[in-house]
């Protein structure tokens, strides 16, 4: 059975879909491995529903006392208690709600029951959700050994949907269009087991760079980290390499740190973006099949309505491997130019003379 359920594990993006198709009846909770976005995916939601707000509600920093609290009320010579609702909850708005509960395992038990009944009937004391309203959770694995417990009774209740963790291309394809420094990328392309599920690793030593809950580490590798790890490496300009090596064991442990800055080395080795726009047919190709790879992270990064044509010319300068990688890369629909490349008519005509390459999307 467990293998069953791996094989129906859901991408952050499909979770997301199914939340758009029936949040506003039932309620999803997301449960996934740490740092792969569950959080985040409010954000995407309120992009795909902009007329719906955002709410957020963090269940690790709420007691029962902070979902609603007793309000005196006056009905003639009557007086009656009523219960005011946590404003992170929308309740009060009137109009359609975004609610996500994040956390939701985490919760303290007291919290997750007075929960159910907005993750059930969208009620919360004598307030209704709005029928529009979308109400979804969040939640840690319960393997991972960070305190996350869903009851059974709570489960009834919910939909329970397991993510599946990003792979070494997931987290490129992400980085690629969200800027991360190439040096990161680079780092991913060659360790790519830098992303694997402690599900599938039994000793913890096999793989020392992912969190493992048989081993404390205080600093591991998730697509979070990463994101971090970038941010560090674009402000190097700012600091030295001592700084920046001690930052990013900090945030994705020693032996990913040491192996990152051995990329962040060989990227000033490489071709500058400008010397590549300008001169395409004479700028440096690296010679190291790691260098390659990070140059096309670069440029698939930078490009361009303006860049586009002399970054093909680069492109049709290096090998068959390479070429593939970019061109499959650029095809992505998650990739954010993806439209700038495939409509340029160099890529176009290189891809009528090189269709071979495609050869497996038409079977």
């Amino acid at each position: 059975m467990s293998n069953i359920t791996k094989q129906y594990e859901l991408t952050l993006e499909e979770a997301i879909k199914s939340i758009l198709a029936i949040g506003t009846k039932r309620t999803v909770i997301m449960q996934g491995h740490m740092g792969i976005g569950k959080s985040s995916s409010l954000t995407v939601l309120g992009k795909a529903l902009p007329d719906h707000t955002q709410c957020y509600f963090d269940c690790t920093t709420k007691d029962l006392g902070d979902i609603f609290i007793p309000k005196i009320k006056a009905d003639g010579d009557s007086d009656f208690v009523t219960f005011a609702p946590n404003e992170e909850l929308g309740a009060h708005l009137d109009k359609p709600i975004i609610l996500m509960v994040d956390e939701f395992g985490k919760a303290n038990p007291s919290v997750q029951k007075a929960m159910l009944r907005i993750m059930l009937e969208r009620k919360i004391g004598s307030y209704t959700l709005h029928p529009d309203s979308i109400v979804y959770a969040t939640t840690n694995l319960g393997a991972e050994g960070v305190g996350d417990l869903l009851p059974p009774h709570a489960c009834n209740r919910i939909i329970v949907t397991k993510l599946r963790k990003p792979s070494a291309m997931d987290m490129i394809e992400y980085g690629i269009s969200h800027g991360f420094n190439t040096s990161v990328l680079g780092f991913v392309k060659e360790f790519p087991h830098c992303m694997d599920s402690f599900e599938d690793v039994t000793n913890p030593s096999d793989n020392p760079y992912i969190f493992h809950p048989r081993e404390k580490r205080a600093a591991f590798v998730t697509g979070r980290s990463l994101e971090a790890a970038s941010d560090i490496l674009n402000q190097r300009e700012e600091l030295n390499d001592q700084i920046v090596t001690s930052l990013l064991i900090g945030t994705i442990g020693a032996r990913a740190a040491l192996d990152m800055m051995s990329f962040v080395r060989l990227a000033d080795q490489l071709p500058t973006l400008d010397s590549i726009t300008n001169k395409p047919h004479t700028a440096v190709i690296p010679n190291s099949v790691s260098g390659v790879c990070m140059v096309i992270y670069k440029l698939l990064g930078a490009i361009d309505a303006k860049t586009v044509d002399p970054i093909m010319d680069y492109i049709n300068r290096l090998d068959t491997e390479a070429q593939a990688l970019f061109t499959n890369t650029a095809r992505s629909n998650k990739y954010k130019n993806h439209n700038i490349v495939m409509t340029n008519r160099k890529f176009t005509d290189w891809a009528m003379k090189n269709g071979y390459m495609f050869s497996a999307d038409q079977q």
